[in-house]
């Protein structure tokens, strides 16, 4: 198997870690909360025996990477810059971009305000939303109408940082399977994310399994828990709390569209398709290709690594 290599680059005015493998040309894989440059271990090798330089930092806020403290700092407009910083320390002109979770809309908005570095996007789990009529933080009050709602419970600096970092081991177990595949399927876990009393905490309601999930090994989950009992979680949980920042910082993404040849990637038990619909993305992606995994829960790349590599790497090869 092709062997993952490790360095920092500086971008964007931090440095950042990236975990890379393989010649030829650049995908860059961006990863979501709460992982590392460590959710795509299956792809880095899997790209690079099929002829790509993969690339995956840890984003800013998360593992071996800077760590600002500000919560401003967690931009979007913050970390599209710190990947096309990625593609400039390399010394490449462009790249296809990948993310899942909150990697997904880094890597859609990078397509649209650099269309010209990004020749291709590919998006797991969260699908290209246009820009909301109002500030997302009141849209989802509107929506839930004074319920539990997580990213509306993670605004409070410190509120969630205390419930993660309690114990950060049963944290990590519980927010992965609780949307997993397995935890979707456990009528012990569901609604944990949303509709709960408002004033609930993220936890309440949710059980550790008592196995691991088959695509979770305990080595896995040892590599997330050290590096989140070392960096802590405010970082991961200030992107969150950029919602309304970020509405205001680019109103130029009010009515764009993404234009580059697109792959949107989604399981069929992923709960981010109850608050996040992929179907008004179809009119603004008007190069896209759908697959909905079977059997899939919102950690995509892990838990159905083998199709997503089939389906990545044939939408890399036809570009």
């Amino acid at each position: 198997m092709t062997e993952i290599s490790h360095r920092t680059v500086q971008t964007n005015g931090i440095s950042m870690h990236i975990a890379e493998a393989g010649e030829g040309p650049l995908v860059l894989l961006l990863h979501g909360f709460p992982e590392l440059w460590y959710s795509w271990r299956h792809q880095l090798p899997a790209l690079a025996a099929a002829g790509f330089h993969a690339v995956s930092p840890d984003v800013r806020g998360y593992g071996e990477s800077d760590r600002p403290h500000e919560i401003a700092a967690y931009s979007m407009k913050n970390h599209v810059a710190d990947a096309l910083g990625i593609l400039d320390a390399l010394g490449e002109e462009t790249a296809v971009i990948v993310g899942h979770d909150w990697g997904a809309p880094m890597a859609w908005n990078s397509a649209v305000l650099h269309p010209d570095r990004y020749r291709a996007v590919a998006a797991l789990s969260v699908p290209f939303l246009p820009r909301s009529p109002m500030p997302p933080t009141q849209m989802f009050k509107a929506i839930f109408q004074g319920n539990f709602f997580y990213m509306l419970y993670f605004q409070e600096p410190g509120v969630a940082e205390e419930e993660f970092e309690a114990d950060v081991r049963r944290s990590m177990l519980m927010f992965m399977y609780g949307a997993s595949a397995e935890g979707r399927s456990d009528p012990s876990v569901s609604g944990a994310f949303m509709n709960k009393p408002k004033d609930a905490k993220l936890f309440d309601g949710l059980t550790a399994p008592e196995k691991l999930p088959d695509w979770l090994t305990q080595n896995d989950l040892d590599t997330y828990v050290k590096a989140f009992e070392r960096s802590g979680f405010r970082g991961p949980l200030n992107r969150y709390r950029n919602l309304d920042h970020d509405w205001e910082e680019l109103p130029e993404l009010a009515g764009s569209t993404v234009q580059q040849p697109t792959l949107y990637m989604t399981g069929d038990k992923d709960p981010v398709g109850t608050f996040a619909p992929m179907d008004p993305m179809k009119a603004s992606v008007p190069n896209l290709k759908i697959v909905t995994v079977p059997d899939c829960g919102h950690w995509t790349q892990q838990e159905e690594p083998e199709r997503v590599n089939t389906e990545l790497i044939e939408f890399l090869r036809s570009l």
